[in-house]
């Protein structure tokens, strides 16, 4: 192609009227959509490779109008979504992306900044930082932790243990590459698999990430963890770090966080909290219990899209030795240096993505709309919505609970044994009208129901539950 034919072809963005047109009509069905969800099935009904088949295996090598290829997302792409925003979405955790979180990415996709640096949008830093700092006193935790927002906790929960391998006295694993002596790191037999990645991620390697046992609640033993470290020195293990969870994935139970964190206090070990679940409930002074100990953790995660209304994705990492987590990853190449750099946070040097979204503007978003206020009224009606479903359950002597629910998820199994159990899972979820996870407790197939959008009514949890006692053993229709 010569030079004339590249500049006399095509140049710019879509025109602007009609991006104006199109983004009138997103907004229009956006707002729609959040009214009519209960029209449609929560989980998606197509087979595998049903949506692949129906798109052209080809680009267009001519550019399409907007309003075309929005048809073809109705037509198309939203047969092959489950619908996480349904309320009657009760499957692993609850999730709501808030219509001032809908907003939010709007705004942050229009400007599409990055924010590496304080000095390639001030904002961004400095809203994220008041965003995380608003979070954290509405928590509970003390200042002196700092927060920085990733994408998940699985993100979040490596770079913490990053961290806690960077704090290894004499080790300079950032510098000379892993000790020869084996790191060995603690968690609970319930942790979330996100540890475990983490922990292969970072070259401890699987055989030295130890699954400490836990007791009749399914909280971790702290006997058990110090029996552990100390075994384990005596073998010539080098301990480094503790995870505990406030709110564990399966069952949402809540680790013995103050008896940890003495053990790790007297053991010299980086101890990290997941709260990703959980620690949301600490809003509400019947749960701020869950943060007990906290105080004494040298990083924490809390997710607010789980249980603070914000949409995918947006996890926060609190950090009370931002100094050794700098430490772990900064690495400032000519290109990037400032000469403001004394003087911010350029949160580059938090994690290993260079490019960084503004997401602390829809938490701050989030908040705003709600309040604090808000959001304990909310996160107290879904916490009442699971005590009721939990009353209806142990009511029904078909039906047995599984596990204390101490937030808003209830587990709970069919008497007659996993077959019937699993049938009920499928059975419902095929069903289009709700949708549940399940789980495994001890060796048992579980069902769970995470109640924990801003939408779903106590109607909805009642019409789910009788939905499967319909489709239980002997009543399957």
């Amino acid at each position: 192609m010569s030079r004339s034919e590249v500049f006399a072809g095509p140049l710019g963005d879509v025109d602007s009227l009609e991006f104006r047109a199109a983004a009138h009509r997103a907004v229009e069905w956006a707002g729609d959509y959040l009214d009519t969800i209960r029209e449609r099935p929560v989980m998606s009904q197509v087979l595998p490779g049903d949506v692949r088949r129906s798109l052209p295996s080809m680009p267009p090598e001519q550019g399409e109008a907007l309003e075309v290829i929005f048809e073809d997302f109705e037509r198309l792409v939203l047969p092959g979504i489950t619908h996480w925003n349904h309320p009657r979405f009760f499957g692993y955790f609850g999730t709501t992306g808030s219509a001032p979180g809908i907003l939010a990415e709007l705004l942050i996709a229009a400007m599409n900044v990055n924010g590496m640096l304080w000095r390639t949008s001030p904002a961004a830093t400095e809203v994220e930082e008041v965003a995380c700092d608003w979070l954290r006193h509405a928590i509970g935790l003390p200042e002196g932790f700092s927060g920085v927002i990733n994408d998940t906790a699985s993100s979040s929960t490596l770079y913490a243990l990053a961290a806690a391998r960077e704090a290894v006295p004499g080790a300079d694993v950032r510098r000379r590459g892993m000790p020869v002596a084996r790191l060995r790191m603690y968690t609970s037999e319930e942790s979330h698999s996100s540890v475990e990645k983490a922990g292969i991620v970072l070259g401890v390697g699987q055989d030295n990430i130890v699954k400490i046992g836990t007791d009749s609640a399914f909280r971790m033993d702290p006997r058990e963890l110090s029996n552990a470290i100390e075994r384990d020195r005596r073998d010539g293990h080098l301990p480094f770090a503790v995870v505990a969870t406030v709110g564990t994935t399966s069952v949402t139970a809540v680790d013995p966080v103050p008896e940890i964190a003495a053990i790790c206090k007297a053991e010299g070990l980086w101890l990290h909290v997941d709260a990703a679940y959980g620690g949301a409930a600490a809003v509400l002074d019947s749960h701020r219990w869950v943060m007990a100990g906290c105080d004494q953790a040298d990083s924490l995660v809390v997710n607010p899209h789980k249980w603070l209304f914000t949409p995918m994705d947006c996890s926060v990492l609190y950090c009370r030795r931002e100094e050794v987590l700098r430490g772990a990853f900064s690495l400032t190449p000519a290109y990037l240096q400032t000469s403001e750099a004394a003087q911010v946070r350029n949160l580059m040097d938090y994690g290993t993505s260079l490019g960084r979204r503004f997401r602390g503007l829809k938490l701050w978003f989030v908040l705003r709309a709600f309040g604090i206020d808000g959001a304990r009224g909310r996160i107290a009606a879904h916490i009442a919505m699971a005590q009721e479903l939990r009353g209806w359950i142990e009511a029904d002597p078909e039906f047995e609970v599984l596990a204390p629910s101490p937030f808003s998820t209830v587990v709970f199994r069919h008497r007659a044994g996993d077959a019937a159990n699993e049938h009920i899972h499928d059975a419902v979820n095929s069903s289009g009208e709700a949708l549940i996870s399940h789980t495994d407790v001890r060796g048992t197939y579980a069902l769970r129901i995470a109640i924990g959008n801003l939408r779903t009514t106590l109607e909805d949890v009642r019409a789910t539950w009788e939905l499967i006692r319909s489709r239980s053993s002997g009543r399957s229709s």
